[in-house]
């Protein structure tokens, strides 16, 4: 009777440690981790030592990737050079008949075909195929329990067991990157590739948050005006889903046409850009930033209107840099009523204007303050940089958490 108490509490961890486990490797969100999540999850289920994934490849008669985990610096150091098992031997066996496979003694197999010179030694073998709805997607193996013993059948329960819910985990990985990219091509479509604005330098960037299917509201766009101005404006819709989306194009197209006719001041062009929007269409709370760059008898001059947004960032050629805090305005559909003011500044040759989006920034655990220090040095760090390569560093390396999309727009006055 204690024997069997016993058996029925190990049977019990078991299942709670193969329920937990599914629940570990669902959480995963990006298809590598996953598959590492499956590889160490088996070994602890069993007790083995080292475990791997093949992966097939496209003709799913061979293995295309290769996951292992278990082997020690030295190990990994003895296997240096040495090319990843592609499915011969007992690995191909697998592949070839994807049944449970048990094996006490691998070198007595039949299809047992040796190890490479630096393998580390393996006696036993555990393999179960990781299905993905009718289609074999790889084999899971395992090798040498910790306790000396080889696999038994409840091993290979187990085992089964978490390879189907593997099966579910990549699949929905998939799909997940497949919704994830859809959604980030469809929000590039809708933003601009900045034309030539030959005498001034300019570089863009847009980052869709990391959540599937995220649609976000950040733009950004730049034209030259007939009055020999340079035009910019940033701007950020309210939520994070296609209506934010559509109303993101609908506000950028409107803005485009208004700046045209209505060349200056931007703060007209924002207030009648709100009251277009509030009379035609249903367009949630956006801040907005529009600015122009214009010819002055010293060089250049900023002239912009805010409409709630973070302040533009300037980065002087001698790498010293300036918030261009000034009353910001309230944002787009809120009262379009209401006036927002203009501010002017001075700007020398060479002089870089950052707009950028509060995704690039804000961070749960710090003041924006905190952000917008780190980006104020960053951009000073890598001002020299050719702009295109200065705003994909600021994206890389953002000071926000990340959980947000982000749009930067750069702007550079001709040098003299």
């Amino acid at each position: 009777m204690a024997a069997q108490l016993r058996e029925l509490a190990t049977a019990k961890d078991r299942l709670q440690g193969l329920l937990d486990a599914v629940l570990a490797i669902s959480r995963e969100t990006e298809l590598p981790a996953v598959l590492h999540r499956i590889v160490t999850t088996a070994m602890d289920l069993v007790g083995a030592r080292y475990g791997a994934l093949g992966v097939l490849d496209e003709s799913g008669e061979q293995l295309g990737q290769f996951i292992t985990a278990g082997l020690s610096e030295s190990e990994r150091a003895g296997l240096a050079g040495i090319e990843f098992p592609r499915g011969r031997g007992v690995l191909g066996h697998l592949i070839r008949h994807p049944e449970p496979l048990r094996i006490d003694e691998i070198a007595s197999h039949p299809a047992s075909a040796g190890f490479p010179p630096g393998h580390p030694h393996m006696r036993t073998l555990l393999g179960v195929a990781v299905g993905v709805r009718s289609t074999i997607y790889g084999d899971l193996y395992l090798s040498e329990r910790r306790d000396g013993r080889p696999f038994d059948h409840d091993d290979q329960d187990i085992v089964d067991a978490l390879a189907g819910a593997a099966g579910i985990a990549i699949e929905n990985v998939r799909l997940f990157e497949q919704v994830r990219d859809s959604a980030e091509n469809f929000q590039r479509l809708l933003l601009p590739t900045l034309p030539d604005l030959h005498p001034f330098t300019a570089a863009a960037i847009y980052r869709p948050a990391p959540t599937p299917g995220h649609l976000g509201g950040d733009w950004y766009d730049a034209l030259l005006l007939p009055d020999n101005a340079c035009a910019a404006v940033i701007g950020d819709v309210v939520g994070h889903d296609l209506h934010a989306a559509a109303a993101m194009a609908q506000t950028r197209s409107m803005l485009r046409a208004l700046l045209f006719d209505r060349l200056t001041p931007p703060s007209s062009v924002l207030n009648q850009l709100d009251r277009t929007l509030h009379a035609i269409t249903d367009l949630p709370v956006a801040t907005a930033c529009l600015a122009r760059i214009e010819p002055a008898d010293d060089g250049w001059r900023l002239h912009w209107s805010t409409a709630g947004h973070l302040p533009p960032l300037q980065i002087t050629p001698d790498r010293r840099t300036e918030y261009l805090h000034a009353e910001p305005g309230l944002p787009l559909a809120v009262s379009p009523g209401l006036h927002r003011p203009d501010h002017t500044h001075p700007l020398s040759a060479g002089t870089t204007v950052l707009f950028f989006t509060d995704g690039l920034v804000e961070h749960p655990d710090h003041p924006i303050d905190h952000g917008l220090a780190r980006l104020a040095e960053l951009a000073a760090g890598h001002i020299h940089l050719p702009l295109d390569d200065c705003v994909h560093h600021l994206a890389n390396h953002h000071p926000s958490d990340g959980h947000d999309d982000m749009a930067i727009l750069a702007l550079r006055t001709p040098h003299n």
